[in-house]
């Protein structure tokens, strides 16, 4: 990574100290409150450096990337059931799915753990009729990551190339309606103009999320690796290479209990971002995948910083 040019988690960082000097202090959902600003300049990440692999995992901190890692698989599964994380040892959907936080909702039907049809049910079976996370929905909806899939290696042109996880209709049935709530990819062939008759230029995929709520001090670090591990997964099954991350964001907000653990982040230097492996075969399918497959080399952050998640 050139050291000359201004490292890229600056972008964060930045964005952080604009929100704290000068964010809007609102009231939010949690009743925790907020300090925000809306549409901000979107992040950009690159996801290789001259053909060496990189993951954009945050540096000031520490970033849960195991439980990044399980999360990104769940959501592929399209299980909805927070038991299948928290049997993997990762907690993070617990409080939207447990029985007090379900009753408030109004879905007291629901079992305890049954998130109803977020992320991955939207990802996999689009406009299918959920009825609850046991269920087999096999064949069932539209599996919109099969769809970008298949037209990546047909059609790698088509400005088509949408994920969406906002789906109105199935909105009173989620325990929490998607933040990060839409993507599309995009194929570029660099250096294909110049490239002599007969030789073949591999694309670089590309991905930019649109995220409507987003919290920096939690939030935000974690949904940048998880779309960068998508979009390296997805170019791998592709045979392509991985381009670059666009983070769009809406609402950009620090929880007001979040401010002293951010202003300590802030005071870090960041470091390199480490490179990633992935050790499946090039090629294959987009299920099936393991934490295994993903191998994280060079990732030397700073410590832990604790906050607490509002639910």
């Amino acid at each position: 990574m050139d050291s000359t040019k201004p490292h890229e988690e600056d972008q964060y960082l930045d964005l952080v100290r604009e929100i704290l000097t000068d964010g809007e202090r609102r009231p939010d959902r949690t009743g925790t409150g907020t300090q925000s600003i809306f549409a901000p300049r979107p992040f950009k990440f690159r996801l290789n450096d001259n053909g060496r692999p990189i993951l954009p995992l945050l540096t000031t901190k520490r970033v849960f990337l195991r439980a990044v890692i399980a999360e990104l698989l769940w959501f592929i599964q399209g299980d909805t059931s927070s038991h299948t994380l928290r049997e993997a040892g990762v907690k993070i959907w617990d409080g939207n799915g447990s029985r007090e936080f379900l009753d408030r909702l109004g879905l007291t039907h629901r079992e305890e753990g049954d998130l109803g049809p977020v992320y991955g049910f939207q990802w996999r079976h689009f406009g299918a009729d959920y009825v609850d996370a046991k269920t087999d929905y096999t064949g069932q909806g539209v599996d919109q990551i099969a769809h970008i899939i298949h037209k990546l290696k047909t059609d790698p042109y088509d400005r088509r190339l949408i994920l969406s996880a906002w789906n109105p209709r199935d909105m009173p049935l989620m325990v929490l309606p998607p933040c990060h709530m839409f993507a599309q990819f995009y194929v570029s062939y660099p250096g294909q103009a110049q490239a002599e008759e007969g030789t073949t230029v591999k694309g670089h995929l590309h991905c930019q999320l649109y995220q409507r709520s987003c919290d920096m001090g939690l939030g935000v670090p974690f949904n940048i690796a998880s779309y960068a591990l998508l979009t390296h997964m997805i170019a791998h099954v592709c045979d392509l290479v991985p381009g670059s991350l666009t983070h769009v964001m809406g609402d950009a907000h620090v929880y007001l209990d979040h401010i002293d653990a951010l202003k300590t982040q802030l005071q870090r230097e960041p470091r390199a971002f480490p490179e990633l492996e992935i050790t499946r075969p090039t090629g294959g399918s987009i299920d099936g995948w393991k934490a295994a497959d993903f191998v994280v080399k060079g990732y030397e952050p700073h410590g832990p910083i604790a906050m607490k998640m509002s639910v």
